[in-house]
């Protein structure tokens, strides 16, 4: 899989771009600011419908721009396709295919693969929980995209529900009348824990498929540290299902929702009480292990890299083998890492059809990867600064 051209129109820094990729390895170079992760962050918006930088849309528009348009030509098996999303301010976003527009965006999601390894990546080790479950969940929809979909009802229902708790919560502590917001509770419990199962039926799944990856990934990079491992933290489960030993079954998703339903019926006392939900997969955590100790706070700052890298490596390999390579994506990464794992890096980046690197210069780029070299400049004045490739003019209709 490959990206043969991409097109911009009032993105970040890029007021218009066209673009033609080869596949291989191509790298952007330029200065900080200049705006060259700006065309990979656009690539991986494509691919998972969010950036890998910022939490919402409203940055990634032009400053001065009301919507903003991200296309692109995905060439899969020697088959085309295009897709297109246009991000709106103050509206629905839009997408088509093959220029036909789709009722929802996240149709889209599936016709572009990629990998994208970036310097916020150290977050997956050292940050929130909500790193790791949204590095699952977006794995998890590459393999399997119409679970957006259940992850968007999942996420409808615990806003719905958690409103609900707080009202509840209120008016049992006044002692007014709350029956009618209980009996609705049920309701909502049972749309949480249907659509909360399939989510943990996927994770469970992509946990104990990733695990040999990630483990051969990690002792590869970094051969003289623990081993590696990764497990699924879950208040809410028996430890049998926690074990990333354990092979998928067809029923898990049924067996869960009932685990799911049982819990929440024995935790509504403590979430009226304080009015946050308390179970379901937005609580759960991704464990990540060196040997026998937690890598979050015992990892060392080189071992929190290679922990960062080997997941990313990890799901390059997993994705690749449902038979065709992801796009791999690698945002100014190989100034942060030593020899041995530029070296790591390079091994992989080696064998996938298509790379995209940036890089502020040529040195960061290991020499094997024989980079086609694209640089990456701004001009126009101080208030009004716009991106370009360097050689080229600024696209116009």
């Amino acid at each position: 899989m490959y990206v043969r051209a991409l097109s911009l129109l009032d993105f970040r820094s890029w007021e218009r771009a066209d673009l033609e990729l080869p596949p291989g390895r191509t790298v952007f170079l330029g200065s900080n600011g200049n705006g060259k992760t700006n065309l990979v962050e656009a690539i991986g918006y494509l691919s998972t419908l969010g950036s890998h930088r910022v939490a919402a849309d409203a940055p990634l528009i032009r400053i001065g721009a009301s919507r903003a348009r991200i296309g692109a030509t995905v060439v899969n098996s020697g088959r085309e396709l295009r897709v297109d999303v246009e991000l709106n301010q103050g509206s629905a976003n839009r997408a088509q295919i093959n220029r036909s527009p789709v009722r929802r965006t996240r149709e889209i999601l599936g016709i572009l693969q990629t990998v994208l390894f970036a310097p916020e990546d150290l977050s997956l080790v050292r940050g929130d929980p909500g790193e790791r479950r949204r590095f699952l969940d977006e794995l998890a929809t590459a393999r399997l995209p119409r679970l957006a979909g259940v992850r968007a009802d999942y996420d409808k229902v615990l806003r719905q529900r958690s409103a609900l708790l707080k009202s509840a919560g209120r008016h049992a502590r006044s002692r007014s009348g709350s029956g009618a917001e209980l009996s609705t509770l049920d309701v909502w419990d049972r749309h949480l824990a249907a659509h909360g199962s399939v989510l943990l039926a996927q994770r469970l799944r992509l946990v104990h498929e990733l695990y040999p990856h990630l483990a051969q990934a990690y002792s590869g990079i970094a051969p003289e540290s623990r081993p590696a491992a990764i497990g699924y933290r879950s208040a809410t489960l028996p430890p049998e299902f926690l074990d990333p030993a354990r092979a998928p079954r067809d029923d898990d998703a049924q067996v869960l929702e009932s685990i799911l339903l049982r819990e929440l019926s024995t935790a509504r006392p403590k979430e009226l009480e304080r009015g946050v939900c308390l179970v379901g997969p937005h609580r759960d955590d991704l464990d990540l292990m060196l040997g026998s100790a937690p890598a979050k706070g015992f990892a060392s700052h080189g071992e929190s890299w290679s922990f960062a890298l080997a997941l990313r490596l990890g799901a390059f390999e997993l994705l690749r083998t449902q038979g065709s390579d992801p796009v791999l994506i690698l945002d100014d990464v190989f100034a942060e890492l030593d020899r041995r794992r530029r070296a790591a890096l390079a091994a992989v980046a080696a064998t996938a059809e298509q790379v995209l690197i940036t890089a502020a210069v040529p040195e960061d780029v290991p020499a094997e990867l024989d980079a086609h070299p694209l640089r990456v400049e701004t001009t126009g004045a101080a208030d009004h600064r716009t991106s370009r490739i360097a050689g080229q003019p600024v696209p116009t209709e």
